[in-house]
């Protein structure tokens, strides 16, 4: 029988009473525990400045669990290996009581020295963090140690290189982990095994056989409690520069030699330096932005951008943006990938649509015009799975196609068994499993792309609001794909 290699490790979590550690981190731990992916011998170090004991921070914990897990088990015995450090990330003392502390509990739980630094916080105590750990000794270990850090990394490119530089003054690239939580999702993974584990699409993946590639990531909440970060972002930073470019780097890659860390991501950054850079007087020709107004999202009335708490009433922040991105490589000249992504629209989805070419004199329509060309949609969230939409003859028709659709989804996986990306995420850190992190060529790469773009909006102020809520963004995005003579998909469930 094999044994399944369960790793071993001290997690600290800096940022241990905000939201991401509540909503996210604490269930994707206690899932990975209670589906046997990890032992006994783990511990976790909650990190704040909120002077609390372990009890309290336990039953947060147990709390937090709850609320994301219905069928909690063995819950006490989860939460036994969580402790609680009070921490100022500038006092000296604070670090040599967490080192105490660590060693301790590297006895305690056979952890052999593994840790894991998870900065769930402000950006800002990024280099600061990193490059204490190291001086005041924390990486000093029998075993291997780790940082994770959330995103934004950076605002700009200059910003992600000194970020970086602060960065890499304690850590090698190879322990930095930075998690874009798109990559962990189980669709996104699957856009590899679709392409080149299927020689279907494999041989037509490319400028010969297909039209253009959209790639659509909409949200039907608004800013929410976001707000006072979000004016600073926006939605060109907060999800262009990370999540969409990842996506596009994955459909766009290479196949790698071998499924590699090294390689895979080798392929991904060859895409992102192949990105036909915009020049800043050109942005309108290849990106819309838009800002939402006050609308109706599923029958309720909604405010608009500029009335949420903490939004400045004259706004200039992009809550929605769609662009024309082209790769000058061989395999790609010529075909556009379109990408949209915006906050309260009609449906909450992430999907891409592989639009291929049609045949040229297709006998079987009825009307020459009609445009029914062959697609392939992978839905990300909130259904994950594969559709291929095809023509086909139905019975009694003559010979006229009509459309039919191939469909495979995970809806009838159990709940309980489909992993939570950072429940993969963090496995993943574990393992020393880098794929599905992002390289700091990727980051650099796609600040260069999108710094043009920011700065260029940066200097007018935008004709906002230009999209009702719960619509699906400003009619400037249709008018982009227009020109080149295609249309948005729809992304509900029910594509025409």
């Amino acid at each position: 029988m094999n044994t399944v290699h369960m790793p071993k490790a001290v997690v600290v979590i800096f940022g241990a009473t905000g939201d991401l550690a509540k909503r996210k981190l604490y269930p994707s731990i206690y899932r990975l525990y209670q589906n046997g992916k990890i032992g006994e011998e783990f511990a976790v170090v909650g990190v704040a400045r909120r002077q609390w004991t372990n009890e309290v921070f336990r039953e947060n914990v147990e709390s937090s669990v709850r609320k994301a897990i219905s069928c909690s088990e063995k819950l006490h015995d989860f939460t036994s290996h969580f402790y609680y450090h009070p921490f100022d990330v500038t006092n000296p003392s604070s670090y040599h009581d967490l080192r105490s502390l660590l060693n301790d509990l590297d006895g305690k739980y056979k952890t052999e020295g593994n840790r894991i630094f998870y900065l769930a916080m402000a950006p800002e105590f990024f280099g600061t963090i990193a490059n204490s750990l190291k001086d005041y000794g924390l990486k000093d270990t029998g075993g291997w140690t780790r940082l994770v850090i959330e995103k934004p990394f950076g605002h700009d490119l200059a910003s992600a290189k000194k970020l970086n530089e602060e960065i890499r003054a304690a850590f090698d690239e190879e322990q930095i982990y930075r998690i874009d939580h798109y990559l962990g999702k189980e669709m996104v993974q699957n856009i590899e095994v679709i392409r080149f584990a299927n020689a279907i699409f494999e041989h037509l993946w490319n400028n010969r056989f297909i039209s253009n590639i959209q790639i659509t990531s909409s949200e039907s909440l608004g800013v929410e409690e976001r707000a006072s970060y979000y004016e600073k972002s926006g939605a060109l930073r907060d999800m262009v520069q990370n999540h969409m470019l990842q996506m596009v780097s994955l459909l766009a890659m290479e196949p790698p030699i071998k499924l590699t860390t090294e390689e895979i991501r080798s392929e991904k950054i060859k895409v992102l330096r192949a990105l036909r850079p915009i020049k800043e007087e050109e942005v309108s020709k290849y990106f819309v932005r838009g800002q939402y107004g006050k609308g109706t999202v599923k029958g309720e009335k909604v405010k608009g951008y500029r009335e949420e708490t903490n939004v400045d009433e004259k706004s200039n922040t992009e809550t929605f943006v769609a662009g024309k991105i082209m790769i000058d490589n061989y395999r790609w000249a010529g075909v556009p990938f379109y990408i949209r992504t915006g906050k309260r629209m009609a449906e909450k989805s992430t999907k891409i649509v592989v639009e291929f070419k049609d045949i040229p004199m297709n006998l079987y329509f009825k009307n020459k015009d009609e445009n029914r060309p062959n697609l392939l949609i992978i839905h990300i969230q909130p259904d994950e799975g594969i559709t291929l939409h095809l023509n086909a003859k139905k019975v009694r028709t003559g010979s006229i196609a009509t459309p039919i659709k191939l469909s495979y989804n995970n809806n009838g996986i159990d709940g309980m068994n489909t992993p939570e990306a950072y429940e993969k995420l963090l496995y993943d850190c574990m393992l020393g499993d880098a794929t599905n992190f992002t390289h700091w060529d990727e980051v650099a790469l796609s600040w260069a792309y999108v710094d043009p773009i920011s700065n260029a909006w940066a200097k007018e102020n935008g004709d906002f609001p230009n999209y009702k809520a719960g619509s699906m963004g400003p009619k400037a995005a249709d008018e982009l794909l227009a020109k080149d003579g295609f249309h948005w998909w729809p992304v509900t469930n029910d594509e025409k």
